[in-house]
């Protein structure tokens, strides 16, 4: 079975979560086996090695649990991309719509640093705004992102589509599209 496969056999999906209308991908059934999460960190590793990057972005909060295997397997800093008001420090802010309002993400400023280059992870990728705010945020602050690569990827919502006009030429990885 290859690995889409066996995603698809362990992720769930759960109806009308967290609201009437949605369909929530349930990914905590795959953090119950450790040797398919491996095979995750190691094909999100591959590509990542092809970005040439060098820091670690994982967004708030499901992009942690595949961001940082990911920065200790290929032994790189791990930068977390946090909700507002929940980093210390001088931070470096982004905003992105919703379809009910706007939100906001955050990077510590001291965690960004000019010329370098980064690989946005998160698990799923939707419309692309909270990915795109990260690396709005990595550009404004004279980084480079050289990829995003997500678990997930939700295609009829053209999330992608909207990271290419912000980020063009950058390279994207799913490791599942529905």
């Amino acid at each position: 079975m290859n690995l889409q496969n066996e995603l698809l056999s362990v992720i769930k999906d759960v109806p009308d979560f967290p609201k009437k209308g949605v369909i929530f991908k349930d990914i905590n059934p795959l953090f119950k086996d450790p040797q398919l999460m491996k095979k995750v960190t190691a094909q999100m590793a591959e590509f990542a090695k092809l970005t040439n990057i060098q820091h670690i972005v994982g967004i708030e909060s499901r992009g942690f649990f595949f961001g940082m295997p990911l920065a200790l397997e290929l032994n790189l800093p791990f930068i977390a991309a946090r909700k507002k008001g929940k980093l210390p420090g001088e931070v470096v802010s982004e905003s992105y719509a919703l379809e009910y309002g706007t939100d906001s993400i955050e990077i510590q400023k001291n965690s960004l640093l000019k010329g370098q280059r980064y690989l946005i992870v998160d698990d799923i990728i939707a419309t692309g705004g909270t990915a795109n705010a990260a690396a709005k945020i990595i550009q404004n602050s004279g980084g480079i992102v050289s990829g995003f690569t997500f678990l997930i990827e939700l295609t009829f919502l053209n999330g992608c589509e909207t990271l290419l006009k912000t980020t063009p030429h950058v390279q994207i990885q799913s490791l599942i599209k529905v």
